[in-house]
């Protein structure tokens, strides 16, 4: 909560990301589009929370969990499908901060 200051800066889920080193690079040459790895720009600190909250939640949310096991089982390596638990806890502090409303893991589903 520290390192995101003040939630109204961030228009979006994506710029929270961003500011959270969480997005993907994008390599463009002529017609050709790859996504890559992180790009590990934003803050370290705020990075290093959300994957240790992505752990947890994926240990304690039979959502979460439920997520992180769909990622593993399309042959995702145990960081990365960790990684996208991170980005789903992301989107989902953006909104609950972002409109004030408490969370609720049945809308998850």
């Amino acid at each position: 909560m520290a390192e995101i200051r003040d939630i109204q800066n961030f228009q979006s889920p994506s710029q929270l990301l961003a500011f959270a080193g969480l997005e993907p690079s994008i390599h463009r040459s002529g017609q050709l589009d790859n996504e890559g790895h992180m790009v590990k720009r934003g803050s370290p600190h705020l990075r290093w929370a959300l994957i240790q909250a992505a752990r947890l939640a994926a240990r304690f949310s039979p959502t979460i969990g439920a997520y992180l096991d769909k990622k593993l089982a399309e042959g995702k390596h145990f960081n990365v499908a960790i990684t996208h638990v991170a980005k789903k806890l992301v989107r989902i502090i953006f909104f609950v901060l972002k409109f004030n409303q408490p969370f609720d893991e049945q809308k998850l589903k």
